[in-house]
C-alpha cells in the first residue's frame, strides 16, 4: 500500500496479511499512517499504487457503501454516533446491511418487514447483553460517558455481523476497568464469534495482551511485524517508537 497526500507519503509499500480468526495489532507514533490503513481499506482514500485483496476478492476499487457487504466493520478514532438518538436506535443502524425490503413493503409494515425488524431487534438486543449495556439502552448517547459511547461505537459495529472488525483506538477515553473489559470482549469477539480484528491501539499492555501478531509503523514504513514478543524486542520499533531506554510491559 503506497498513498501520497501532496508531497507527504503516509504509507510507503506497507504489507501485511491478516489471517482469519486473529488479533492483528498495528502501532506507531502518532502520524505513522495507522488510521490512514483504516481509511484505505474503508474506501475513504484512494490507494496510488498496490492491492488489497479480502477473501481472495480484490477490494482496492469497490465503493464506500460496498465495504460492508464484504463484511468489513470500523469504529472510528473520534466517536461517529448519532448523539441525539438511543443506544438502541444507533445499534439498530448496524443492521442496515442486512435490509432485504424496499420502501413500499416497509411503509404497508408488511409481514417481511415485520420478521425482519423482530430479526434485527433480537440481534441488537444480543450486542446489548454482550457489551452489558442494559443500563443505557434507551438513553441518549449524548447523556451518556464517554467510555460508554465508545462501548456503543462498539456495539453498533458488531450489530453489522462483520467477518473483519477494525478497532481505531477503541480504548481512548476509557477507564482501567473499561479498557480491562474491552480486552475480554476483544477475546470473546475473535474466538466465540469468530471475528477478526484489526486493532490500532496506543495502549501498549492492551496490544500486547491480546494481539497474535503486531505491525510497528513509522513515517509510514514498516519497522516491524511478527509476534508480540518479536514486536518488543525490536530495537528499531523501541528506538522509534517508545526511545531508547523505553520496554514493553506485558500483562
Amino acid at each position: 500500500m503506497t498513498i501520497n497526500f501532496g508531497g507527504l507519503t503516509a504509507l510507503k509499500t506497507v504489507s501485511f496479511q491478516v489471517e482469519k480468526g486473529e488479533i492483528f495489532s498495528i502501532i506507531g507514533p502518532n502520524g505513522a499512517g495507522k488510521t490512514t490503513i483504516f481509511n484505505c481499506v474503508c474506501r475513504f482514500y484512494d490507494l496510488d499504487h498496490g492491492k488489497m485483496i479480502m477473501k481472495g476478492k480484490d477490494i482496492t476499487r469497490i465503493r464506500p457503501h460496498q465495504v460492508p457487504d464484504f463484511g468489513i466493520a470500523r469504529t472510528f478514532q473520534n466517536i461517529e454516533l448519532f448523539v441525539n438518538t438511543t443506544v438502541l436506535d444507533n445499534l439498530l443502524l448496524g443492521r442496515h446491511r442486512h435490509r432485504k425490503t424496499n420502501v413500499f413493503q416497509d411503509a404497508l409494515f408488511l409481514r417481511r418487514t415485520r420478521e425482519q425488524a423482530m430479526k434485527n431487534r433480537e440481534k441488537a438486543e444480543e450486542v446489548i447483553d454482550f457489551l452489558d449495556l442494559q443500563p443505557y439502552r434507551d438513553q441518549i448517547i449524548s447523556s451518556l460517558p464517554y467510555g460508554i459511547q465508545k462501548i456503543v461505537e462498539l456495539g453498533r459495529a458488531l450489530t453489522l455481523e462483520p467477518e473483519l472488525l477494525l478497532l481505531d483506538e477503541p480504548s481512548s477515553g476509557m477507564s482501567v476497568e473499561e479498557t480491562g473489559d474491552l480486552a475480554i470482549w476483544m477475546r470473546d469477539i475473535k474466538d466465540e464469534m469468530g471475528i477478526t480484528i484489526i486493532l490500532v491501539e496506543h495502549d501498549m499492555s492492551l496490544v500486547m495482551d491480546v494481539s497474535d501478531r503486531v505491525m510497528a509503523l513509522d513515517y509510514g514504513s514498516v519497522i516491524g511485524q511478527g509476534s508480540p514478543k518479536e514486536v518488543q524486542e525490536n530495537p528499531e520499533v523501541i528506538k522509534a517508537y517508545l526511545g531508547e531506554d523505553v520496554e514493553f510491559t506485558q500483562s
